[in-house]
């Protein structure tokens, strides 16, 4: 039967080629070939878009409508409670012989006020504000306090405390934070919180449910088991190249049907017209558009990956000297009813207290800048501080220097960088709230100041005043990278129909690309 069906094909096609002129676009020997490529390119791809597909159709279903959810997501900033704290942090650092540091901030758990100290070798360290005295254990008891509020669970046990100073398969890069406790509860849910105790916050939380469809996606989408094999350029490369095969797989489909889709219609099997073929063909056609864009999206998110990523050590956290503090942070003219916390931060030799205040009916929230040398204000100083980091951040990236040298640069007002920051800066732009074009909620830190440049590649910076850090560094090509695989590969262009129908639709064009890919297997199956 099938010898037959290949006769009858082949019969027909000189039928058409004695018919028709030979098409300028597609040689005798594409003619001749492309049914083989295309038979041996869809036998390659075959198992990656089975992967690709199944963990495609998984994500939206688990990520949003099956997600796990927690009681707060977020510690809301609550001022400090002045009558605990007696000592300035001067006095206590003094007190604990600590000469010099990094930072230190207030934070407030367990019924007690502390000043939360990073040391030069990077560690925290908490020391009671009303006495002075080091709490032992207490970046554990913080992490701890703060899971269980996350949770609002005070009864469950904890499993296991660990500092976590890597990403992994569990806790992935989009969470950003690092390093983190990771908490681990005794609950039924076998629920893992992970805790960043230098600013507050949560990077994530997994049941077993989402640890499983974790090692799903890490393993059928990300391919992660490659590089526990190789390594991670290995992967990415491995990745590329079948994406590649995949759209060359559609494009001599598109091809065959477009070019001969008169000989399909003359064969006479019936097998042939409503056959596994037919909707082989048919589907394949319905679904050529999403499997180039979903292949070339794919490929050239992947091909940015290779790029080294310099955005987790990007923090300006130079050394600052215990002596050079001589305002005592109790004296401070602050409001300190909207207080809730005090850290340092030092621009070219000086020193100056961040005051955060707390948003009130009447007030926004807000970061002053007081000297700690003079007690003076810093007239606009959480925009001009932001400038300064920019200059920084921009002068690593475009020269390829360390964060190291740039903290321990600090001989003068200015340094040599190359860049004039008069010039080539363009514009500056508070952020408050996660948008979905340039700064999506990937990038976990918020609130951010973006800061345009005149560079070649026109390079944009968001720069967290708050820790210190570079948030993202965008240039063209990310956003171009960025906006073909929101469009292409995420359907965010579809956002304005809500996101459960964007997401039923993205779910319903990965089960078309795998029941292509299973009926061009069946088809190959029938024919072998």
């Amino acid at each position: 039967m099938k010898n037959n069906s290949v006769t009858s094909f082949k019969a027909s096609s000189a039928v058409d080629d004695e018919a028709q002129p030979v098409s300028p676009v597609v040689s005798d020997v594409v003619k001749r070939n492309i049914f083989k490529w295309h038979r041996v390119i869809g036998l390659i791809t075959i198992i990656p878009v089975i992967f690709w597909s199944l963990s495609g159709l998984m994500h939206p279903f688990l990520s949003h409508w099956f997600k796990p959810t927690i009681a707060r997501e977020f510690m809301m900033p609550v001022p400090v409670d002045t009558s605990q704290i007696k000592l300035s942090v001067q006095k206590v650092l003094t007190q604990n012989r600590i000469h010099e540091f990094k930072n230190f901030r207030l934070v407030a758990f367990n019924g007690a006020t502390y000043y939360q100290v990073k040391t030069v070798d990077g560690s925290l360290r908490y020391y009671h504000a009303a006495t002075g005295i080091f709490l032992k254990d207490g970046d554990q008891q913080f992490a701890t306090y703060m899971a269980r509020y996350f949770l609002d669970d005070q009864s469950s046990k904890v499993k296991s405390l660990v500092l976590q100073k890597e990403f992994d398969q569990q806790y992935k890069y989009i969470n950003r934070y690092l390093p983190v406790w990771k908490v681990s509860f005794d609950r039924a849910d076998g629920m893992d919180v992970y805790i960043d105790t230098s600013s507050g916050r949560m990077g994530t939380f997994n049941t077993n449910a989402r640890k499983a469809f974790l090692f799903v996606f890490d393993n059928f989408h990300n391919w992660s088991f490659l590089e526990n094999i190789s390594n991670d350029t290995m992967r990415i490369s491995i990745m590329i190249v079948l994406l590649t095969v995949i759209l060359l797989s559609a494009i001599t489909g598109i091809t065959i049907y477009g070019l001969f889709w008169k000989r399909f219609r003359r064969l006479n099997s019936t097998n042939e017209k409503k056959g596994i073929r037919k909707y082989h063909r048919q589907i394949g056609i319905a679904t050529a558009f999403i499997t180039l864009t979903f292949s070339m999206s794919g490929a050239f998110h992947a091909a940015r990956k290779l790029e080294p990523n310099l955005l987790p050590a990007m923090v300006y956290e130079p050394v600052v000297l215990t002596r050079e503090l001589t305002v005592a942070t109790t004296a401070l003219a602050v409001d300190w009813e909207r207080v809730y916390t005090i850290s340092v931060v030092r621009k070219s030799k000086r020193d100056y207290f961040q005051v955060f205040y707390t948003k009130t009916d009447d007030e926004p929230a807000q970061t002053i800048y007081i000297n700690a040398a003079d007690a003076s204000v810093w007239q606009n100083g959480d925009m001009e501080y932001a400038k300064f980091l920019g200059k920084k951040f921009l002068e690593v990236l475009t020269n390829k220097t360390s964060m190291t040298a740039a903290c321990c640069d600090e001989m003068g007002e200015s340094t040599n960088t190359g860049i004039d920051e008069d010039a080539t800066l363009l514009k500056t732009e508070n952020v408050s709230k996660f948008e979905s074009r340039e700064y999506g909620f990937v990038f976990k830190r918020l609130p951010v100041i973006r800061l345009a440049y005149d560079t070649p590649d026109e390079s944009t910076l968001y720069v967290e005043t708050s820790t210190s850090r570079l948030a993202a560094a965008i240039n063209n090509g990310d956003r171009l990278e960025g906006y073909t695989f929101a469009i292409f590969h995420k359907f965010l262009l579809m956002d304005w129909a809500g996101k459960n129908v964007r997401d039923i639709v993205m779910m319903f064009s990965a089960f078309g690309l795998l029941c292509v890919s299973v009926l061009g297997l069946l088809v190959f199956l029938k024919k072998a």
